[in-house]
C-alpha cells in the first residue's frame, strides 16, 4: 500500500511540546478500529479487549501498547496492523547507513526519546529499505519515523522545529528508533581527536561541576572537556570495554580501552589536559578532587542510550599524576544461560549435580574480570523460583535479578562482607552467594552456613581449583570443615573467540606446538583456524569471549589428603585421577573444534 505524504507549510518555531497549533494528520478516512485489524492478523478476540480494557476502568488506555504489554500479541503484529489502519509502510529496520545527523543540535534528543519519533532524513541517493520501494529526493524532503502514529502533537512540533515542507511517516519498532536516536546523538559529537582539538583552541576552558543529566547522550554542554569525557565513557560503552586506563606519562598520558581482556589505546591527549581531564572524572565520581596524594574509589551511575551503566573509579597517585582505571559494568545487560558459558557436556552434567545438592559449598576460582560473577549468576537464575529464599551479598552488584534480594558491601558504614552474612543467615535463606571469600571470618561463617543446611556459592582469588582448598587453609580455615562443608571447586578463565567473518584454517608449526608440552600430540597434524582480522572485529581477528573450567569435585580421596595437610599438587592430581579435565585441556578442546586458537590457551592457562 502506497504511503500518503503529509504535507505542511508552517514557518519554523521554537520547541514547544505543548505546541497548540493543529497538528499533523493523516489523510484519508480510518475504515474500522486497530482491533479488527488486529482480530484480522493476530487473532485477537474481542474477549480479550474486553478484559485489557476491565483492567484498567476509567483510564485511557493505549489497546495496542497494552495488548503488546500483555504478550497478547507481539509489537510486530501490533505494527502491521497499524500499518494497514493507516496506510503506512512498517520499516522493521531503518537505514541508518545513510543516517544524516545534522537536525542533532536543532532537536532535543530528550524530546525524540520521549515521544519515540525520529526524522530520518533523505540522503542524496535513493534509500533502499528490505521491504520497501526506492524513496526519492524529489519525493519527499524527509523520512520520519514513528512507533505510535496518533501521537500527532509531538510530530507537528518536530516539523514546525525543522521547518518542514514534505515528509513521509513510516513505522517503525520503539527498540529502533531509540537505537537510531543514540546513533544519531552519537555521531553528533564528533570524533575523540576533534574534541581535543577544540580544546586546544579555548585553553582557557576550565572544569566546572554541572548537574548531571540523565542520559550521558543528552548533555549538552559546551564545555570541550566535558564533551571529551562523555565521548570517552560512551565509545567504551559501544565497543563493550570492560575497564577505561587513564595512565600518566613524563610527557603525555594514555587512555586504553580494555575489549575481550585485551588493552588498546584509545587516544593520546596532550599533557597539558590531564588534570582537567582527571578533575572531570573525579567531579562526576563526587571525589575529592584537591586530594592528589592518596588513592580514592568511588562510583558514577550514567545512563548511554539504553544502557544503565556503573562505573567504578579507583585513582592512585604516581611519580608522573594520577592513574586513573574506570570499570564499566552493563546494569542492563541480559544474563547468560549456562549452556552458553562455554561447559563441555561433562563440565555441564557435573554443575547440575552441585545444584541439586542440598547443602555446602561451590566456590569458583579465578583472577579479576574471569567471568565468575557471571557463571555464578547463571547458576542463580536457573534456580531461581518462588519456593526458595536467595540472598547475595557482594561487591558491587554487577546483575539485578528479580526474586534475589542482593545486599552491597559498604565499607563506608562498617557493612562488611562478615557483618552482613551473619545478619543474612538470620534472614532463613535457602541460597546464599557472597561475592568474595577475603577473610577468615567470612570463610568460617560460610562454613558454617553450608554446615547448618544452606547452599552457598561464593568465589575466590587462586590460580586453580586446587589451590583453592589450601587457600582456605592458609586464611585460617581448620582442614576437617573443608572436608565437610565444600562439595566442589571450579575454576575458570576467559578466551577470546575467533570472529567466523575472517578466521582462516592452517596447520601449526613444530615451534607452537613444543609451547603446548603432553597436550601437543592431540594437536599435531589436525587443522586448526588463526586470526586474521577484519572489519567487524575490528581488525583483531576475535569477536567476545567464552570460558574454559576446570571442575573439581571433592571426593573421599581428596578429603583425606587434605586431612593430612598435603598441598595443591598432590591434591590436583589425584582430581586428575579421578577424571578432572585442566582448563588448558578445555582449552585445547574448543581450539580443535575452531572457536579460539592456541595462542589465546597459552594466554590464559599454565
Amino acid at each position: 500500500m502506497s504511503c500518503p505524504l503529509l504535507l505542511k507549510k508552517k514557518k519554523p518555531a521554537n520547541f514547544n511540546t505543548g505546541s497548540s497549533q493543529s497538528p499533523a494528520t493523516i489523510q484519508g478516512p480510518m475504515r474500522k478500529p486497530l482491533s479488527k485489524f488486529l482480530e484480522e492478523i493476530s487473532g485477537v478476540s474481542e474477549e480479550d479487549i474486553v478484559e485489557v480494557r476491565r483492567s484498567e476502568p476509567g483510564s485511557k488506555l493505549n489497546i495496542g501498547a497494552e495488548l503488546v504489554k500483555k504478550g497478547i500479541i507481539t509489537e510486530t503484529e501490533l505494527l502491521t496492523a497499524r500499518s494497514i489502519q493507516f496506510g503506512i509502510p512498517y520499516w522493521p529496520k531503518l537505514p541508518l547507513g545513510a543516517l544524516n545527523a545534522e537536525f542533532s543540535e536543532r532537536v532535543p534528543i530528550g524530546f525524540l526519546k520521549k515521544h519515540i519519533i525520529f526524522p530520518l532524513g533523505i540522503p542524496h541517493e535513493p534509500v533502499e529499505n528490505d521491504a520497501n520501494p526506492s524513496l526519492k529526493k524529489d519525493s519527499v524532503d524527509f523520512i520520519i519515523a514513528v512507533s505510535d502514529p496518533t501521537v500527532v502533537h509531538p510530530l507537528d512540533d518536530l516539523v514546525r522545529l525543522l521547518a518542514l515542507d514534505r515528509y513521509r511517516l513510516v513505522l517503525s519498532s520503539e527498540s529502533t528508533i531509540l537505537s537510531a536516536i543514540n546513533l544519531a546523538y552519537d555521531m553528533s559529537r564528533g570524533s575523540a581527536e576533534q574534541l581535543v582539538q577544540d580544546m586546544e583552541e579555548d585553553s582557557s576552558s576550565i572544569i566546572s561541576e554541572m548537574e548531571q543529566t540523565a542520559d550521558l547522550l543528552d548533555d549538552t554542554s559546551d564545555a570541550p572537556i566535558i564533551r571529551l569525557v562523555n565521548h570517552i565513557i560512551s565509545q567504551a560503552v559501544k565497543a563493550k570495554a570492560s575497564d577505561i586506563h587513564v595512565e600518566p606519562y613524563p610527557d603525555t598520558f594514555k587512555i586504553r580501552h580494555r575489549v575481550d581482556g585485551i588493552l588498546y589505546d584509545m587516544l593520546t591527549p596532550p599533557k597539558w589536559t590531564q588534570s582537567a581531564l582527571i578533575g572531570r572524572i573525579k567531579i562526576m565520581a563526587k571525589m575529592n578532587i584537591a586530594e592528589k596524594r592518596l588513592p580514592q574509589d568511588s562510583r558514577i551511575d550514567v545512563k548511554i542510550g539504553d544502557q544503565d551503566i556503573d562505573i567504578r573509579v579507583s585513582t592512585i597517585p604516581t611519580i608522573f599524576g594520577e592513574r586513573v582505571v574506570l570499570r564499566l559494568l552493563n546494569k542492563s545487560g541480559s544474563l547468560i544461560d549456562m549452556s552458553e558459558l562455554g561447559l563441555s557436556a561433562n563440565d555441564l552434567d557435573s554443575l547440575k549435580k552441585i545444584m541439586r545438592m542440598p547443602n555446602g559449598i561451590f566456590m569458583i576460582t579465578g583472577p579479576t574480570g574471569s567471568g565468575k560473577t557471571t557463571t555464578l549468576y547463571s547458576i542463580l537464575s536457573s534456580i531461581n523460583n518462588s519456593d526458595i529464599n536467595i540472598i547475595t551479598i557482594e561487591d558491587p552488584v554487577e546483575y539485578q535479578l528479580d526474586g534475589v534480594n542482593q545486599i552491597q558491601v559498604n565499607p563506608k558504614i562498617d557493612l562488611t562482607f562478615a557483618k552482613g552474612l551473619r545478619s543474612i543467615v538470620r534472614q532463613d535463606p535457602d541460597v546464599i552467594l557472597i561475592g568474595e571469600i577475603r577473610d577468615q571470618e567470612t570463610a568460617e561463617i560460610a562454613v558454617q552456613s553450608a554446615l547448618t543446611g544452606h547452599i552457598v556459592f561464593s568465589t575466590l582469588h587462586t590460580n586453580d581449583a586446587a589451590s583453592a582448598i589450601t587457600r582456605l587453609v592458609d586464611i585460617g580455615t581448620e582442614p576437617f570443615l573443608i572436608a565437610s562443608s565444600v562439595n566442589a571447586v571450579a575454576a575458570q578463565r576467559l578466551i577470546r573467540v575467533l570472529c567466523d567473518d575472517c578466521k582462516k584454517p592452517y596447520q601449526p608449526d613444530e615451534a607452537t606446538l613444543k609451547l603446548l608440552g603432553s597436550a601437543a600430540v592431540d594437536v599435531r597434524g589436525r587443522q586448526l583456524y588463526q586470526a586474521m582480522g577484519c572489519s567487524k572485529c575490528y581488525q583483531t581477528g576475535y569477536r567476545g569471549r567464552i570460558g574454559i573450567f576446570e571442575i573439581m569435585m571433592l571426593g573421599h580421596g581428596i578429603k583425606n589428603l587434605l586431612l593430612d595437610n598435603h598441598d595443591s599438587f598432590r591434591i590436583k592430581q589425584e582430581a586428575l585421577n579421578w577424571g578432572m579435565i585442566t582448563m588448558r585441556e578445555d582449552g585445547i578442546r574448543k581450539v580443535l573444534a575452531g572457536i579460539s586458537t592456541i595462542e589465546e590457551i597459552l594466554r590464559v592457562t599454565q
